[in-house]
């Protein structure tokens, strides 16, 4: 099976001009009820993330599609990756973090949209979110700990925001540095 496209801001020959303008935007909200062009928006996020052994969440607009929907494990991060069954994951629609609470924690995160890096970021440990399900039915939901990190970080893909634009610690293969280096000034 062929992975899906990753829209990514840069590749092994430089800056990625046509990913960066798809994952710079801003998404808009899919229309609830959800008709048959934002099921299929739905089917194919999700599909995208399924076909993939290296993600733990996964947005619209890495995949091309500027709609405010994410797809995320929300258990068995200790197991092996292997088949994921309904219950591994969750999909969230127009998702809006509405209560945060705790003490921000900082952790090294990496992103599909922006390859060979790791950023150290903050985040809170726990959030509520209202969003859809992919009934359009409305929902209020806490999150914690790590999932929680997983939906902020998605979150950020659907407003634009990627690992980058965090001031953390950055860390990247040694043996790319004059890559890096070049693509962060540009």
């Amino acid at each position: 099976m062929s992975k899906s496209k990753i829209f990514a801001l840069w590749n092994d020959e430089g800056r990625n001009d046509e990913d960066i303008s798809v994952l710079r935007k801003k998404s808009t909200d899919l229309k609830i009820p959800l008709d048959k062009e934002a099921l299929e928006i739905i089917k194919t996020l999700v599909e995208s993330f399924l076909e993939r052994d290296d993600a733990v969440g996964l947005s619209a607009p890495q995949i091309g599609i500027n709609k405010r929907v994410i797809v995320f494990r929300n258990k068995g991060f200790e197991e092996e990756v292997g088949k994921r069954n309904k219950n591994d994951y969750e999909v969230l629609i127009n998702p809006r973090i509405t209560q945060t609470r705790g003490e921000m924690a900082t952790m090294a995160e990496g992103c599909l949209s922006c390859p060979e890096i790791q950023v150290e970021i903050s985040r809170f440990p726990e959030i509520k979110v209202r969003a859809s399900d992919t009934k359009g039915e409305k929902l209020n939901k806490r999150y914690l700990d790590f999932v929680a990190r997983i939906i902020q970080h998605e979150i950020d893909h659907l407003d634009g925001k990627l690992i980058v634009d965090y001031e953390g610690n950055m860390y990247y293969p040694k043996s790319k540095q004059q890559f890096f280096e070049k693509i962060f000034k540009e």
